[in-house]
């Protein structure tokens, strides 16, 4: 054989054997099929549980506007059950939360990544009913909070649990299931399965491990999950907003520089919400009695705000259609992005159980209506409506802080149903997440998953010196 001969015969058989990470890719599990027919389970009763939060959430609503109704308007008597309520419905979620499962606090979402990456233990027995009722507790009370983190949790929770019911112990498997929990939990939360999809591939890609049966896994309970929710709730878009044309090609300029400016806000948001935390947890120092008192004081007030100034309470996701239909002026729009932004901070530093993500839409929401009003002044030749720099800028605050822009783009689409927007919102999130970079900003959820690790270290240091000092003192006697 020629060394011609040689080398073609190498080559052919370079191009037959699959390269390291296509055979990882093609790698699959002891039993695919089961697999894939379990992260279908998995979707079904993700978005069963999830969609049941969204009712109970809803229902709690209702309930109080029948209050308001029943009294004939915001008399004292009134403004008193409201706060009440609302303080005993927080209050009732943080005790569930420092008793039972305090890994329920907060997004939740850092926990499934650090479940995904083998550093958190999935205790789904005790997630599951915390963070459903301490969900409906907070988040009915009125907080600035959103769905989606406890969705995400309780669903990468139910991947968990089916593992240990069929006793899957192969780590490929649950890894697998968790990572579709998570996405059907995201798409039920939003009513979006593209981003429950690209939200598991792109924003957990330091931890989801890629290969043909995870990203089935993980598309088939993402499906799953929505037919569930939109049999339950109906196949409208969550968000209901003008449908707009595509921008002028000589406005997208513009929509680079917001991007810009959300980029530098999204690494100022991230650094507050921990600050946030820290000075929360320096407050109540893990104690029962502080950690109550927070949350009966903050639902109490955002009770209150719900009757007497309703903007500043809640996810936000009914202020966004009023703000984009100009229900605001422009100091207005001001404040209330100020404000808001205390307030989430306020409610996502207390670690009361929620999310993040909805009041964020809200955020990205008035400040790109606010930059939209102004390009309208300055360039009416221009023919803009500022409703679609309030669209673009809900996917560039996501991509921002989470550092996920392709999800961020889907989930506005997704919302909004705004298809022709998708370039102004791709040069928008691409701004965003290019300046934020820039900055030496972080994901959010990589540096709460880093601060819950750096806590635990130190929860453990501390119990290591109490046994050693415990130890020497029975020296000692």
């Amino acid at each position: 054989m020629t060394n011609d001969d040689q080398t073609t015969n190498d080559n052919s058989t370079s191009r037959e054997q699959p390269t390291g990470s296509i055979r990882r890719f093609r790698s699959i599990h002891k039993s695919p099929v089961m697999v894939i027919f379990l992260a279908a389970c998995v979707g079904i009763i993700a978005g069963l549980l999830c969609t049941l939060l969204d009712i109970g959430i809803h229902h709690v609503a209702l309930v109080r506007q029948e209050w308001v109704a029943t009294a004939g308007g915001t008399n004292i008597v009134t403004v008193i059950l409201v706060c009440l309520s609302s303080a005993i419905l927080a209050c009732a979620g943080f005790y569930c939360v420092h008793r039972f499962a305090p890994e329920a606090s907060g997004s939740g979402i850092p926990e499934i990544e650090g479940a995904l990456d083998g550093v958190r233990k999935l205790r789904w027995w005790r997630v599951i009913p915390v963070k459903f009722f301490g969900g409906i507790g907070t988040i009915g009370a009125g907080m600035v909070l959103g769905r989606e983190g406890p969705s995400v949790q309780i669903g990468g929770s139910v991947g968990r649990m089916l593992c240990d019911i069929f006793r899957i112990e192969n780590d490929e498997s649950v890894h697998t299931l968790v990572a579709s929990g998570a996405a059907a939990g995201l798409a039920a939360a939003f009513n979006a399965p593209l981003a429950g999809v690209m939200f598991v591939v792109e924003e957990m890609r330091p931890q989801f491990r890629y290969n043909l049966v995870s990203v089935r896994s993980v598309i088939i309970a993402a499906i799953m999950a929505t037919i569930t929710y939109r049999v339950l709730r109906g196949q409208d878009a969550m968000i209901t907003l003008p449908v707009y044309h595509a921008a002028p090609i000589s406005s997208l300029v513009l929509f680079l520089i917001l991007g810009l400016i959300f980029g530098l806000f999204g690494v100022v948001f991230n650094r507050l919400v921990v600050l946030s935390m820290d000075a929360f947890l320096a407050f109540h120092n893990n104690k029962l009695k502080r950690f109550l008192l927070i949350g009966a004081s903050l639902g109490g007030f955002f009770g209150l705000m719900l009757m007497l100034f309703p903007e500043l309470s809640g996810e936000g996701v009914s202020l966004i259609p009023q703000t984009v239909s100009g229900g605001f002026s422009l100091s207005m729009l001001l404040f209330l992005f100020v404000a808001r932004l205390a307030v989430t901070l306020l409610c996502f530093g207390s670690g009361a159980t929620g999310g993040v993500f909805a009041p964020m839409l809200a955020l990205g929401t008035l400040l790109g209506t606010c930059f939209g009003v102004i390009c309208t002044h300055l360039f009416p030749g221009l023919e803009l409506n500022p409703g679609m720099f309030a669209i673009a800028g809900m996917g560039a605050l996501f991509a921002a802080t989470v550092r996920a822009p392709i999800t961020g783009i889907l989930l506005v689409i997704e919302l909004t149903h705004n298809y022709d927007l998708i370039l102004p919102l791709l040069i928008t999130t691409l701004g965003a997440t290019m300046m934020a970079q820039a900055l030496g900003g972080k994901p959010i959820y990589s540096q709460l998953l880093r601060r819950t690790m750096a806590q635990q270290q130190q929860e453990q240091k501390e119990q290591q010196e109490q046994q050693q000092q415990q130890q020497q003192q029975q020296q000692q006697q």
